[in-house]
């Protein structure tokens, strides 16, 4: 995994192929009639093909033998995957989870496919227009096994244990502090070492893509030359046993066999790619005078909506940085919010909430439910000396929000039992401070 090469850019038109087999790319064309080495010529669309240039995304795979051989789909069970909005009752409450349980591998033999679990979500893959958010728990690698999402993109957030995910495009190593983006119809399998967990959001009908930087220019926030793109890497494997293909599709799991390993792309080139992201090279832009920035100056991804300036998703993070502000309460300010904000923690301790917020839970503020610094943080920062500080430093929380009103599944509410009940009470010492006394100090 050491020697992993990558391609630098993000949406750029790349082009790579495996170094053994040397003008495996077609020259001056897409789909010749015979192709380079005797390869399939075979077009994955990420787009409608009539959609503006800008927007318009597809890759050229040149493979062994194409996707299109294999036994028909049969439905599997979904486990605790779902795309039911509806199977609990609506719950407005502030809600926290404690780290999520991943299971012992002398237990119990989990795979990335198999440790999935639905937390929240809203919308609808069948319309295209919609969102989840996703635990994955595992502790074994996927053996002769294959996941594709029909639905929708998977922004894969590591927090406890590294990912070597192959896929067709080639193999890409994933660490916690990094993410990867896999995105609608790529193929790709999973291998862990040891207990593994992490977040997912998934976008239905839009792709992610770097936010408008606006006057901030065109430099900051996460630079297009960081993202990492995987070079190609073929195996000419056939598999006796059957190799399945696991493949998401309105919302329910379905699978497939077929005798030969998925990962037989010799070469290809294209906008439509798999990447990766370290979390350590965003440059973050902060308020250097007085008062709080909202937190959306610290988007690394958004997914875009039909209305302008209002995000399917966004991926948000809260990395070290310098808080300088005069005059000012540093912490994230009391809120009631038109978006639905789910949190998660990568490491250390998000400084809104220093205790009972800890790395692999969670917290979901749902639309319009106030939320904001526990009773501690208000008290410690009300009274602090405002000099220079490093803020949030060996810490990575992050924010998937988004404009959907998300409902909490029954595996998040009641199955993992990992709910913190309990955390409503962070907020109730608050106290009140009015002092109908008080006059403007005379200068």
């Amino acid at each position: 995994m050491a020697g992993l090469k990558y391609m630098s850019g993000f949406g750029n038109e790349f082009a790579s192929e495996d170094p053994r087999c040397p003008g495996s790319l077609p020259e001056g064309q897409n789909n010749p009639q015979v192709c380079p080495y005797g390869l399939y010529a075979e077009q994955l669309s990420g787009s409608a093909f009539t959609c503006p240039r800008p927007t318009n995304k597809r890759s050229w795979l040149y493979r062994i033998l194409p996707s299109v051989r294999h036994k028909p789909f049969t439905p599997v069970n979904c486990g605790n995957l779902t795309e039911n909005w509806n199977e609990v009752e609506p719950d407005p409450n502030q809600l926290r989870w404690l780290p999520f349980t991943i299971s012992k591998l002398s237990e119990k033999k989990v795979d990335f496919v198999s440790g999935l679990h639905t937390v929240c979500g809203a919308g609808d893959s069948k319309s295209r227009n919609g969102i989840g958010v996703h635990m994955y728990t595992c502790n074994t690698s996927m053996i002769d096994k294959c996941f594709q999402n029909s639905d929708g993109d998977f922004l894969i957030v590591p927090q406890k244990g590294e990912i070597l995910i192959t896929t067709e495009f080639g193999k890409i190593k994933v660490e916690p502090n990094e993410i990867c983006v896999i995105q609608q119809g790529m193929r790709f399998s999973v291998d862990v070492f040891g207990e593994t967990r992490g977040y997912i959001l998934e976008v239905y009908g839009a792709h992610f893509e770097l936010p408008d930087l606006g006057p901030i220019g065109a430099n900051g926030l996460a630079n297009p030359r960081d993202f990492q793109i995987p070079v190609a890497w073929f195996e000419d494997r056939t598999v006796a046993t059957g190799y399945t293909v696991i493949n998401k599709y309105q919302g329910k799991l379905f699978s497939c066999q077929q005798d030969f390993s998925p990962f037989n792309v010799v070469a290809w080139h294209g906008n439509y790619t798999p990447y990766k992201y370290n979390l350590e090279n965003f440059m973050a832009v902060n308020c250097v005078t007085f008062d709080h920035a909202d937190p959306s100056i610290f988007t690394v991804l958004t997914a875009k909506s039909t209305r302008p300036g209002v995000a399917i998703a966004d991926f948000v993070i809260f990395p070290p940085r310098w808080g300088v502000a005069d005059h000012t309460f540093r912490p994230p300010y009391y809120h009631r919010n038109c978006m639905s904000e789910f949190m998660g923690l990568i490491k250390g301790h998000y400084e809104a909430k220093e205790e009972g917020f800890q790395p692999g839970g969670a917290s979901l503020h749902s639309i319009m439910t106030p939320h904001g610094p526990d009773f501690d943080c208000f008290e410690k920062n009300s009274t602090a000396e405002l000099k220079p500080e490093r803020v949030a430093e060996g810490t990575m929380a992050f924010m998937f929000e988004s404009s959907f009103s998300m409902a909490v599944t029954k595996w998040g509410l009641e199955t993992c039992q990992r709910l913190d009940k309990s955390y409503y009470k962070c907020w109730e010492p608050l106290k009140s401070h009015f002092n109908p006394n008080w006059r403007p100090s005379s200068k």
